[in-house]
């Protein structure tokens, strides 16, 4: 199978969508998740997935004959998991402060509290 080489992906759709999505994208809510539970920065969380976005790279490259040292499809790999990691870490932090301070906020959405009235 020939690399398809879009704005997006390097390697097939379905590659992509596995890899970088799936695997790696479930790893990076996992990230964000431990990191809301911990009560870490995210900047901490940001040089975690920038690791994890290294380490995509690498499997695109060892199984799906991918470029490794590709800066674009780096970040590509780096915003798709930085957008799934910082959502998983705002689903749990909005879990957090409706659970543990249920006293004094409520949830607002999938990502949101706010304060009751």
């Amino acid at each position: 199978m020939e690399n398809e080489n879009t704005l997006l992906w390097e390697v097939t759709f379905w590659e992509f969508l596995f890899v970088t999505v799936l695997l790696a994208g479930s790893a990076a809510y996992l990230t964000g998740r431990a990191m809301a539970r911990t009560w870490q920065a995210d900047l901490q969380l940001a040089v975690y997935i920038v690791l994890l976005a290294a380490a995509t790279r690498f499997i695109h490259f060892a199984l799906f004959k991918g470029t490794l040292l590709s800066l674009h499809y780096y970040l590509v790999d780096l915003v798709v998991l930085l957008v799934i990691a910082f959502l998983g870490k705002r689903i749990t932090r909005k879990r957090q402060m409706t659970t543990q301070y249920c006293f004094d906020y409520e949830p607002n959405g999938l990502i949101g509290w706010r304060a009751k009235s």
